[in-house]
């Protein structure tokens, strides 16, 4: 039996489209419920972490340099637990330490934290996921067309797929692991798509540091022109979306193209 006859055994039976939210959690057990969590939690606990932003910030920067291996502990597993979301834990790094080690500590921690969470992920979805995929033909033609050719072009995919700076970190690490990606595709196109928005969060958040205000709540009420950080940060949103929209479009037309040469 040859690769082609064995997809068509696969897919046979399949339904046609996409499978609804409704069928994808009535199908998905466990994993329906982790990916709800996974896109509520890091929502409503990361205003709670920009809150309590200045206290932390001052403890941490306490510790000396111990403070750099509590923030990679902390950040990698909170945020591959699904808790708290990258954008404030980046802000924290980039506050506290600067952009010299923020940026490092902060990617470490990211994959870090993905490496917990495709773990967290894998457990809970085992092959559920892939199967319910399989059922529904144009679902499972599209996995196919995004991380089922080359090592390399997998990695490609996952990196475009990390870069858009409203890419949901703990959800994402959900689909791909469930997807079958491997762990070091997942691990390196993690840190690869992720350093764009992370490098630039904590950019900002050096330079409102270094307004010469003691914690962030200072800088908050009384920082030095904070119409100067204004500008930055507008202007490294509209740099993440001019990014993330090529990303996008680079991930449209790779699955497009991908599909298109199987209908053939």
């Amino acid at each position: 039996m040859t690769e082609t006859d064995s997809k068509k055994d696969v897919t046979s039976g399949a339904k046609q489209g996409v499978p609804t939210g409704r069928e994808f959690m009535q199908e998905a057990g466990a994993v329906g419920i982790l990916a709800i969590l996974w896109t509520l939690l890091p929502a409503l606990l990361g205003f709670t972490l920009l809150y309590f932003l200045g206290s932390i910030s001052s403890w941490l920067a306490e510790q000396g340099s111990v403070g750099i291996l509590v923030y990679i502990g902390f950040f990698g597993i909170s945020a591959g637990l699904g808790l708290f979301p990258t954008y404030a834990q980046a802000i924290l790094g980039g506050w506290v330490f600067g952009m010299f080690i923020g940026i490092p500590a902060a990617i470490t921690a990211i994959v870090l934290a993905s490496f917990i969470g495709y773990l967290i992920a894998r457990v809970a979805s085992g092959n559920r996921v892939q199967r319910i995929l399989q059922r529904h033909s144009k679902s499972e033609a599209i996995r196919r067309a995004l991380i089922g050719r080359s090592p390399l072009r997998t990695l490609g995919i996952i990196t475009l797929i990390r870069i858009p700076p409203n890419s949901p970190f703990a959800l994402t690490n959900l689909l791909i692991a469930a997807c079958g990606v491997p762990l070091a595709t997942c691990l390196v196109g993690t840190a690869i798509g992720m350093l764009p928005r992370t490098a630039l969060i904590i950019i900002v958040a050096a330079a409102a540091r270094s307004a010469g205000v003691d914690n962030f709540e200072a800088f908050m009420s009384q920082g030095r022109d904070p119409w100067m950080i204004g500008i930055g940060l507008i202007t490294a949103i509209i740099v993440l979306v001019i990014i993330g929209s090529i990303a996008k479009g680079a991930l449209q037309r790779a699955a497009g193209l991908d599909m298109g040469s199987e209908d053939r």
